[in-house]
């Protein structure tokens, strides 16, 4: 072969892989959990967004040097916990929310959501967050549709201050006895307001979540521009202490603990004392009730001897000894025993 066409059949090869490569690199597709934005970008395109590419899709011709950006498509769920360890992994947060008396709350809860997969809606969100780069934990900048690590970058930079702001206006605006009633145990009297006898914190936490909710329905569209999020759910777990407060809730329960155990001891003494006395009362009364009887029926013999000589005699012949025959009154010197 002539070394002209050798060098032509080079420079065609060449061209055909690099014509394969773009026409390969112009498909994309998305897997079950993922929904895709393509925006133009090739050097005659614009950059504006070319389609939707909704989850689960089979090989799809997006057009030469697109770029695809994949979002979300499930349900995502963001955590808050007062473990420190769990709160610096991905996803999940601590938040500490100080309450009207000025006691530093901590908050353990889950807020439940779904990225909005109206194409329109999709359009609009990655105009506003697809187009800008956060800052990650790894201290690196990433965009919204840059896997999780991208994902929670906007997340935090972008609705973590909103969900904040509900809970310090919610869990700010109650006592901290409201939502924790140990916390009464350790309140002074100068920071304590008008609080009912019986507190339901359990009710206190439902108002609570309930007013987060509304808050979060309202604000997230409001403060992102348009309704990004469905399925919008927080559930708030628990309110926690700081350590040293809870640390002088125990104290105080097991200083209480010991006073209630006294009390009872003290109590069932107090009991068992009350029943002597009871007992000694009844058994003096008895007593007197016995001599009295005796003195009365002593009265009553004594009586019946004044009107009746013959019956003294009589008894004293009664109360004889067995045996004793003979008895003459006023010599004891003669007793005659039977033979």
């Amino acid at each position: 072969m002539p070394i002209g066409k050798s060098v032509a059949a080079a420079v065609f090869a060449v061209i055909a892989v690099i014509v394969l490569i773009s026409v390969g690199g112009g498909f994309a597709r998305t897997e079950p959990g993922q929904v895709a934005v393509v925006r133009d970008g090739g050097p005659l395109d614009d950059s504006g967004i070319r389609q939707v590419i909704p989850p689960d899709s089979g090989l799809t011709w997006v057009g030469l040097w697109s770029s695809v950006h994949s979002y979300p498509a499930q349900q995502r769920i963001y955590t808050i916990t007062t473990d420190a360890k769990r709160a610096s992994s991905s996803g999940v947060d601590e938040v500490t929310v100080p309450s009207s008396d000025g006691v530093n709350l901590g908050i353990e809860g889950t807020l439940y959501f779904t990225l909005n997969l109206d194409q329109e809606m999709l359009k609009r969100f990655d105009d506003r967050y697809g187009t800008r780069t956060y800052l990650g934990q790894d201290g690196e900048s990433h965009s919204a549709w840059d896997g999780d690590e991208g994902w929670n970058a906007f997340f935090i930079q972008s609705v973590r201050p909103v969900i904040y702001n509900a809970l310090r206006s919610q869990i700010g605006a109650a006592e901290c006895a409201e939502l924790l009633s140990s916390c009464s145990l350790v309140q002074t009297t100068s920071n304590k307001k008008a609080l009912p006898a019986v507190i339901d914190s359990n009710a206190s936490i439902i108002r609570a979540q309930n007013g987060i909710n509304q808050i979060l329905e309202r604000d997230l569209e409001q403060l992102l521009g348009g309704r990004f999020f469905t399925g919008l759910r927080f559930t708030l777990v628990r309110v926690t202490l700081p350590s040293e407060i809870q640390a002088a809730v125990n104290k105080t329960q097991v200083a209480q603990a010991g006073i209630a155990e006294a009390k009872a001891k003290a109590s069932q003494a107090d009991v068992e004392a009350e029943a002597k006395i009871r007992q000694a009362e009844a058994d003096a009364k008895a007593s007197v009730a016995l001599a009295k009887g005796e003195a009365e029926a002593n009265e009553q013999l004594q009586e019946s001897y004044r009107k009746c000589r013959a019956c003294v005699e009589i008894d004293k012949l009664n109360a004889l000894p067995e045996g004793i025959t003979v008895y003459a009154p006023g010599n004891s010197d003669i007793v005659v025993p039977a033979k």
